[in-house]
């Protein structure tokens, strides 16, 4: 995140706005833009492109959940959001879409900024897990295909599976290529001559 954070606030009332934007502004430096209207959200989202999204809810239903949760993207960026009041079920639904902090009864002057942090520290704690799912998935998927290319090779040449592995090593460094590359064309020509 930057030094000077960039926060969307999205609530309805006047008042309450003007109440979160004067608890920022007393904490620390901030780029604050409040959005008060609900029709196009998301493209009023996207065109502010902030760094933490605020909302504060008095009365949440879940379509209005569903709605913001949509439309302040919180796989992209940290989302706070305050309400009044909830029910276990909104409040999971809110945490399922990737809500970042949901706080009920909660919108006090003097809670906004270590609110926004915790959001912003699980949102990167979450972002970071998630990379690293994938990353784990995509060296699963990897090391299934070069399993599948050794196969080749001990079918089709008799070797066994060490020297199969050497091969397509050595095949990937003659060629500058990843192994897993080499094994994924190994296969597609394999299919080939079938």
């Amino acid at each position: 995140m930057p030094n000077t954070l960039s926060i969307v606030i999205i609530e309805k009332e006047c008042a309450r706005a003007q109440l979160i934007v004067e608890a920022l502004s007393a904490e620390a430096s901030y780029h604050v833009q409040v959005i008060s209207d609900f029709t196009g959200l998301r493209e009023s989202i996207a065109a502010c492109n902030p760094d933490v999204v605020l909302i504060d809810l008095t009365n949440p239903s879940r379509d209005i959940l569903e709605e913001l949760t949509m439309a302040s993207s919180p796989l992209e960026r940290p989302v706070a959001m305050f309400v009044d009041q909830s029910e276990t079920m909104l409040t999971q639904q809110a945490v399922d879409a990737g809500v970042s902090a949901y706080v009920v009864n909660g919108l006090q002057p003097d809670r906004i900024r270590p609110v926004l942090d915790a959001a912003i520290a699980r949102f990167h704690l979450f972002h970071r897990l998630r990379a690293e799912l994938d990353a784990t998935k995509r060296a699963l998927e990897e090391r299934k295909v070069i399993d599948r290319a050794k196969a080749i090779l001990i079918r089709s040449r008799n070797m066994t599976e060490d020297d199969a592995y050497a091969l397509l090593r050595k095949t990937a460094m003659d060629k500058g290529r990843r192994i897993a590359d080499v094994a994924e064309a190994l296969i597609t020509a394999a299919s080939m001559l079938r």
